[in-house]
């Protein structure tokens, strides 16, 4: 048999799960019995011995291979002159050749070096076909010059890994009942009797399942291409675009989509939940929260690429459905990849990594410290949801991982390179739409949950989508309802209490009185009244060891508390809730009622007094002008008693004012004094301006000042009659807490 010269395959011609799992089924499926052709599982290869086709020659050598302890590759072929076809082919090592020397001279290098995984062994078999069609080896190498893989490491030997028929379909249905690739190999593992049985890795289950879906995907392209035109056609605000063709990322959103991130997109969830391999699709949703915190849906993508470019491509597509309107803040899973894309994109808008899924990943990184500490998974995330500030969860952290002993555990130690990006005391500063900082999880009630599972596919996924749209139009208008026609119980006197559940949907309204209720168990301390910022000190009863402490600005009425969840949610927190009590601030100010939460938060409608609820004029009430006035003497007189000099132009300046005032409350204007009148003048114990040579003016005044006397007296009366009167109401509120409080207690006594 004339035969070319002997060329060499590509590097890549590895003999690994791909091609020689289908051989291997093949062979199966022809009725090939190897053992027929070699009497003992123990056979060495020897020139001579005959196959009935090179597939069968290569199942044979990496078979031998397995037993020896070393992984094959196919290397050299030549091929017949007369039909050109494959006449001798080479089997070698894995280890034979070397690994190609970088170029130092390349202008991009690797982003990771590769193994060496070459050392020149000279190990192989050589096969040729004979005139008989069968094929026989001619050559046999035994030797190598490398250690041997003990039999408990074969396994990992890409060569010997191999998805095979049954566990394929075995697969498939695993993935179609949910399960990942985690779950899928814990199945195997026990089926088989343990992982050296199973004949491949988690990674290698994790690559079979990927293409699954991808096979799944193509074929379902088209369908979701003519969707989206569809939808276009029908509806011109509907958006969406696709990456480079068919083969990459797909993202859409209608018009309703867009519209509401026009009134809640000032944070965003990015949802890869269905991303991981145990479904069939890769679908991604882009989620908020609506004024009733129910999740709002701001666009969905398919990623078919999970390429950092491609999701830079992504985020730039959804900010132009946006109008370019970049949100507050972000959660995404904690990925790098994503996360870098998010910092190219988004640059000025905080990103959080989701507490959930982080929490999930601990469950399995910390597998073998949770089985041997059952009480270490509570503690963690206590020690993550419950601590208030910075310097408590720093010391409570390292305490943690102290008791434990896991100070040098990688994962622990990276996560806690990440602190500021997903525990809560970091991100208490920065809007997230959570209505409580403590929650155990951080991650929106996913828009899609019921609809898209782990049976979902490419080809129904568009149908699905389009239900859980329309449910959760349908339960938004539910809530709308709600809110309009059933009015909530209330449960103080207090007139924020109506005026809150008036301005604030029925599900925020609710957060809003649970707060307010709280105030009862929080008193509120004045620890530092010097300028017109005044610092209180809130610690509920009996906790004494929790202090908050909230700064009020008495000129602007602006308080911010240590919490910070005002900040972090836009509702008001009970320590300042507190704080007004005190203050006897009892109505909400505008740049206390975010629009987001309200009843009009769909509409162009501006928040000022009259729309949430404030009799105009509200800022000229008499404990407003009380404390603006005083507030303003106060600084006066410090300023006027600086010097003599001083001392005399500030008394000259108040008996000017004094005369201004006086005239003012007698309703005629005041009349500006020569400076002949001035050096006249003589000042009563009240300050008030006296003309010694007028005696109608005299007389005048003196009517002034009685009047003024009488109507001050009537005010402090009324003022001291009002402040009685809240204070009853405050103790009666506190009475029936008290009282409350020990019916419950008796009732436990009497239950235990």
């Amino acid at each position: 048999m004339e035969s070319e010269p002997l060329n060499l395959e590509n590097d890549a011609m590895e003999f690994d799960m791909g091609s020689a799992e289908e051989e291997e089924d093949n062979l199966n499926a022809s009725g090939v019995d190897l053992g027929q052709q070699c009497s003992s599982s123990d056979l060495e290869p020897y020139e001579g011995m005959e196959f009935e086709s090179e597939q069968a020659a290569r199942i044979f050598y990496n078979s031998y291979a397995r037993r020896v302890g070393f992984g094959t590759r196919v290397s050299a072929y030549r091929r017949s002159r007369r039909d050109n076809s494959i006449s001798t082919r080479q089997l070698v090592c894995s280890k034979e050749g070397f690994n190609p020397r970088p170029d130092n001279g390349a202008q991009h290098k690797p982003k990771r070096q590769r193994i060496v995984s070459r050392v020149g062994c000279k190990a192989h078999l050589t096969v040729k076909k004979q005139t008989s069609g069968k094929w026989a080896i001619t050559k046999f190498i035994k030797d190598h010059n490398h250690e041997l893989v003990p039999p408990d490491q074969v396994h990992l030997i890409r060569s010997h890994r191999h998805v095979s028929g049954p566990a394929r379909s075995l697969i498939d249905t695993l993935q179609a009942a949910g399960l990942g690739a985690t779950g899928v190999m814990s199945v195997l593992i026990k089926q088989s009797g343990g992982v050296n049985n199973v004949g491949f890795t988690k990674v290698d289950c994790q690559n079979y399942m990927n293409q699954s879906r991808q096979r799944t995907l193509g074929s379902g392209a088209h369908y979701i291409f003519e969707y989206l035109k569809q939808k276009q056609a029908e509806d011109p605000d509907f958006f969406y675009a696709v990456q480079d063709g068919s083969s990459g990322n797909i993202f859409w959103a209608d018009s309703t989509s867009r519209k509401n991130y026009s009134y809640f997109g000032d944070t965003v969830t990015f949802d890869t939940t269905y991303r991981t391999h145990r479904y069939r699709v890769p679908f991604a949703p882009f989620i908020g929260v609506n004024h009733h915190c129910q999740p709002v849906l701001f666009g969905c993508a398919l990623l078919l690429n999970e390429s950092e470019s491609s999701f830079i491509w992504l985020f730039e597509n959804w900010l132009a459905a946006m109008s370019g309107c970049h949100p507050i803040s972000i959660t995404s899973d904690h990925d790098r990849i994503i996360r870098s894309a998010i910092l190219d994109v988004f640059p000025g808008t905080r990103h959080r990594f989701c507490k959930s899924n982080i929490f999930r990943e601990a469950q399995e990184r910390l597998s073998h410290s949770l089985q041997s500490f059952p009480t270490f998974e509570a503690e963690f995330q206590k020690c993550v949801n419950v601590t208030e500030t910075i310097a408590e969860f720093e010391l409570c952290w390292g305490s943690l991982l102290g008791r434990y002993n896991l100070i040098d555990d990688e994962w622990l130690q990276s996560m806690y390179n990440a602190r500021q990006h997903w525990v809560p005391v970091y991100l208490r500063d920065t809007f997230f739409g959570d209505t409580s900082i403590a929650k155990t999880s951080d991650s929106t009630s996913s828009f899609f949950d019921g609809y898209i599972d782990a049976s979902t596919n490419i080809h129904i996924l568009m149908s699905q989508y389009e239900k859980a749209t329309a449910s959760r139009h349908e339960k938004e208008v539910k809530a709308e309802y709600d809110t309009i026609n059933i009015a909530p119980i209330l449960k103080t006197p207090s007139p924020m209490e109506k005026q809150a559940a008036n301005i604030y949907t029925r599900e925020i309204f609710l957060m809003f009185q649970q707060e307010l209720m709280e105030t009862l168990a929080y008193p509120a301390t004045v620890i530092n009244d010097a300028g017109s910022d005044v610092i209180y000190q809130v610690v509920k009863f009996g906790e004494d060891h929790k202090v908050h402490y909230v700064q009020y600005n008495v000129v602007e009425k602006k308080a911010s508390c240590s919490c910070q969840l005002f900040d972090f949610s836009g509702i008001l927190c009970r320590h300042i809730l507190a704080v007004f009590r005190v203050k006897n601030v009892l109505r909400l100010l505008s740049h206390y009622v975010l629009k987001r939460w309200t009843r009009n938060a769909k509409s162009e409608v501006v928040l000022d007094e009259d729309k949430l609820g404030l009799p105009s004029g509200h800022n000229d009430s008499f404990t407003d002008r009380f404390e603006k006035l005083s507030l303003e003497a106060t600084n006066y007189v410090k300023e006027g008693v600086d010097s003599k000099s001083v001392y005399l132009v500030a008394m000259d300046a108040l008996c000017e004012a004094s005369k201004k005032v006086a005239a003012a409350m007698c309703g005629t204007p005041a009349q500006p004094l020569s400076q002949d009148m001035n050096k006249e003048k003589e000042f009563n114990l009240n300050g008030n301006q006296i003309d010694c040579d007028d005696p109608s003016l005299l007389s005048q005044d003196e009517k002034i000042k009685e009047l003024t006397t009488a109507m001050v007296y009537a005010t402090e009366t009324c003022e001291a009659y009002r402040a009685k009167l809240l204070s009853i109401l405050r103790e009666m509120e506190e009475q029936r807490l008290r009282i409350s409080l020990k019916v419950q207690s008796m009732r436990l006594n009497r239950i235990t």
